[in-house]
């Protein structure tokens, strides 16, 4: 956000993040969230087309960082899980990923700043080239984002030992990005039920009991839940300074 030039104090940002996390609770998978981030700039004086393109870019690197995680724990333990399934990831991340790069040279397209909807993606392409001009900032934001999404696998290794499912960490490795990947489509509350289903059905590949699957999934949703609640402080607050 500082290299969008947008000029607000790591506190801010951390409230505006725990409000975020509130709201992706009980609205359909994050839209809630970066709904409020971008209100929250908006709300600061700044140009809402802004606010929404520095969240976007955020999300976006955020689920490469998923993808590239995802794919380098494929690799590094091929034949964890069987090798069809173990080819799909690769194929789905390595399209993913290949999808990002192909955005950055969207920018050289000139017909599409024509076309209503695809202009989107122009400036989208040009939004992005700006920003990471210097590849290494690029490649900086994504190592942070994978460093994230590891320690959100390592949460749910824990939880996973505490109710005594032991499974090889690595397993969890290829196995909670693609259920990440399923919870961010729009179509429940949180993710529930989408999380729950993806995680009994990937793990049952490798014979986990189904059980203590649901059961870690459930403790999972519900330490979300407690992490987001300092969120629902911050925004109560904001609403009575406003």
């Amino acid at each position: 956000m500082k290299l969008l030039v947008f000029n607000e104090s790591v506190s801010y940002y951390v409230k505006s993040y725990f409000k975020a996390s509130f709201f992706n609770q009980v609205l359909p998978s994050s839209i809630g969230g970066d709904a409020v981030r971008i209100i929250d700039l908006t709300q600061k004086g700044y140009d809402k087309k802004d606010a929404f393109y520095g969240v976007f870019v955020d999300r976006v690197v955020g689920l490469v960082g998923l993808l590239v995680l995802n794919l380098l724990a494929t690799i590094i333990f091929f034949g964890t899980f069987d090798k069809e399934f173990s080819l799909l990831i690769i194929l789905i991340t390595i399209g993913g990923i290949s999808g990002f790069t192909l955005l950055f040279h969207l920018e050289k397209i000139k017909f599409l700043a024509k076309y209503k909807g695809l202009d989107l993606f122009h400036r989208l392409a040009r939004r992005l080239n700006n920003l990471y001009a210097d590849r290494t900032i690029l490649y900086k934001h994504i190592a942070i984002s994978v460093g994230v999404h590891l320690l959100t696998v390592l949460s749910l290794y824990a939880l996973a030992l505490s109710i005594d499912f032991h499974i090889s960490f690595q397993t969890f490795l290829i196995a909670i990005p693609p259920v990440f990947l399923l919870t961010i489509v729009p179509i429940s509350l949180a993710g529930w039920g989408i999380r729950e289903g993806a995680m009994v059905g990937i793990f049952m590949l490798v014979g986990a009991d189904e059980t203590k699957v649901l059961a870690m999934s459930i403790l999972y949703g519900l330490l979300l839940i407690i992490a987001s609640i300092p969120g629902s402080y911050f925004w109560v607050k904001s609403k009575r300074t406003t």
